[in-house]
């Protein structure tokens, strides 16, 4: 068996990022371990989800990874992204892996959205 345990994301606003990923019902800590920078860091299951300050060679955050949320409130939290303004790349409908939307995070990255 293998279980998913550990995903960083990093970024030039830690902020801004964790309060967006609140929005799908997330709680985030702020805390550092040793002498690692300070981060927030969220608890989904067995999953720790980090969110990072850039790497001092890193110029922008990297927008090629991909995330998914399956999410409870599905249509409560669309609905408060929108208010928000957040940017819909595929706005909400039944597809082949389910009923789901894709929007884009603060730093560009394409984020699926999954009714459970």
């Amino acid at each position: 068996m293998i279980n998913f345990r550990l995903l960083v994301l990093r970024t030039d606003d830690q902020k801004r990022l964790a309060d967006f990923y609140s929005q799908f019902g997330l709680t985030f800590d702020y805390h550092q371990h040793g002498n690692s920078p300070f981060h927030y860091t969220a608890e989904i299951d067995q999953m720790v989800l980090e969110i990072y300050p850039l790497e001092k060679n890193q110029t922008k955050p990297d927008t090629s990874l991909r995330l998914g949320f399956s999410i409870d409130h599905f249509d409560d939290v669309v609905n408060n992204l929108k208010e928000n303004e957040v940017p819909f790349q595929m706005q909400p409908k039944q597809t082949d892996f389910g009923f789901m939307a894709i929007i884009i995070d603060p730093d560009g990255r394409k984020v699926e959205l999954y009714k459970n």
